[in-house]
């Protein structure tokens, strides 16, 4: 009755407690008949056009009822909880994680001036004066239901049965992108959260070039694109609610054939020294190491072990204790079976009538019969190298230049000048190497010089250059001759193609005219 007397003094102006008299007759005073009688009947019956205000006794709810301006509310009747409360999903084009859904309902039979709806889990609500209230920030892909209350200025009613469970949909969530390169190509890994509904496809756009493909699984191969251009890459995510906002750019990829499909290689040994005499006569021009190239296929898997031959110490006391093949054999294997070797390069002959020792290109006569060894002395097809020189005329007349990769040595021309060294080949780097060296003369003549390719000159100072197989060149008492240069050995392949799997070794690497360079210059190997 409390309220009912709170009602009544709101008509009455009365601040103190009414009795139960006052607030009738506070009620009758304010809303009566002609005839003294107070509006009532059932609600049917309200008055068609009430104003605000007015009062009414609803005999069929019996509670009296005031008229708000809207509506008729029960005078200190504590709303009823709304019923048949259905949850619907709406999931088109909302974002990820925030999911709506639609909730309609019944309202109870005592009618509220507010309902509001909330979900379970997460507690998100929404309030609205009809059905059906919207409820927004649902996460996406997660289970809910709902219930409802009825508030009115005379409290909140209690909730009411839970709806059945929907899922919440949305768009995808903003794919993540990332990037794999292979030959012309990259491997993409698409992730993120469906939205609740699965997604039907990606698109995915290059940079540059600004391609964009479909996809319908990932991950997924991006096709058409340029060895060694670097690309980025961006996706949208679409599902049956529409398509998400584009993700952040892929990291950065560069396209590359992973194995190369062939190899191209040149092997040169050291090359040999150049003789010297501790007697009468001069010392020849040492030959070159043996120089052999060709292509390698079916490299994958494959590790190559790499071994660089040394230079041939120069020949002393007529080359009676030189033996053949002066330099120190280069090659290049596969599992301990020699798939490459070239053979040393030849001394030259020291003294009078030393004869040339022979090896991959052959060392210079000496002066009087000395002749010039015999280049390709390993019997290899191609040839590796040519023969030395042979010796002047007479005793300590000028000696023969050593044998080149692509040239033999020169026979002394005349009886004061010593033949020149054989020229060396140029290999696919556009270096020359395997060149001879030159033949040593007397006091006054002239001495050989050392073949293009690494070759040393006659005379002192003469020594075949490193890493190249050149020979040494000769030289005469009482000064020793020059050693020949060490071996090389060189791969390229396409720049195309990816780095090996490893090396050991520290080859120098360099690129060039579209082609890696791997030049071993100490013992190491190579992995593909």
């Amino acid at each position: 009755m409390s309220r009912i007397r709170d009602i009544a003094n709101l008509f009455s102006g009365n601040t103190d407690a009414a009795t139960d008299a006052e607030v009738t007759a506070a009620i009758n005073s304010h809303n009566t008949t002609a005839n003294g009688h107070v509006k009532r009947g059932n609600t049917d019956s309200r008055p068609a056009s009430p104003s605000n205000g007015d009062v009414y006794m609803n005999t069929q709810l019996g509670y009296p009822e005031f008229y708000n301006g809207s509506v008729w509310i029960p005078i200190g009747a504590t709303p009823t909880a709304p019923t048949s409360v259905v949850a619907t999903n709406q999931g088109t084009g909302r974002a990820f994680n925030n999911g709506q859904a639609s909730v309609a309902f019944t309202a109870g039979t005592v009618p509220g001036s507010t309902y509001t709806i909330t979900s379970s889990p997460g507690n998100y609500y929404n309030t609205g004066s009809t059905s059906p209230i919207l409820v927004t920030g649902l996460q996406s892909n997660t289970s809910y239901t709902f219930t409802a209350t009825s508030s009115s200025v005379y409290g909140t009613s209690a909730a009411s049965s839970a709806s059945s469970a929907i899922t919440a949909t949305t768009l995808p969530q903003v794919p993540s992108v990332s990037a794999t390169a292979g030959a012309n190509q990259a491997t993409l890994t698409l992730t993120g959260a469906n939205g609740g509904s699965s997604i039907t496809s990606w698109s995915i756009t290059s940079s540059p070039a600004t391609t964009t493909q479909t996809a319908t699984s990932s991950p997924y191969t991006f096709t058409g694109l340029t060895n060694g251009t670097a690309y980025t890459f961006t996706a949208t995510a679409t599902n049956a609610n529409g398509t998400s906002t584009a993700s952040a750019a892929s990291n950065s990829v560069t396209p590359i054939n992973p194995i190369p499909t062939s190899i191209d290689y040149l092997v040169v040994a050291g090359g040999g020294g150049g003789g010297w005499s501790v007697g009468n006569g001069c010392g020849a021009g040492g030959g070159a190491g043996g120089y052999r190239t060709s292509t390698l296929s079916n490299v994958s898997g494959n590790t190559y072990t790499i071994t660089i031959g040394g230079g041939g110490s120069s020949v002393n006391n007529n080359g009676a204790n030189v033996p053949a093949n002066s330099g120190v054999s280069s090659s290049l294997s596969l599992g301990g079976s020699t798939l490459l070797q070239s053979s040393g390069g030849g001394g030259g002959g020291a003294g009078d009538n030393s004869v040339g020792r022979s090896g991959g290109s052959g060392g210079g006569g000496s002066p009087s019969s000395g002749s010039g060894g015999s280049g390709n002395s390993g019997g290899y097809s191609p040839s590796e190298g040519n023969n030395g020189g042979g010796p002047g005329s007479g005793s300590d007349a000028p000696t023969g230049g050593g044998g080149g990769a692509n040239a033999a040595g020169q026979a002394a021309p005349s009886s004061s000048v010593s033949g020149n060294g054989g020229a060396g080949k140029q290999w696919l780097d556009g270096n020359y190497y395997a060149g001879g060296g030159g033949g040593g003369t007397q006091s006054g003549g002239t001495a050989g010089s050392g073949g293009i390719g690494g070759g040393g000159n006659g005379g002192n100072s003469g020594a075949g250059s490193d890493n190249t197989g050149g020979g040494g060149g000769g030289n005469l008492k009482p000064n020793t001759g020059n050693n020949g240069g060490s071996g090389v050995v060189i791969l390229r392949y396409p720049d195309t193609f990816a780095n090996p799997t490893g090396t050991t070794g520290s080859p120098t690497v360099t690129s060039s005219g579209g082609y890696k360079y791997f030049k071993f210059t100490a013992n190491g190997s190579i992995t593909f």
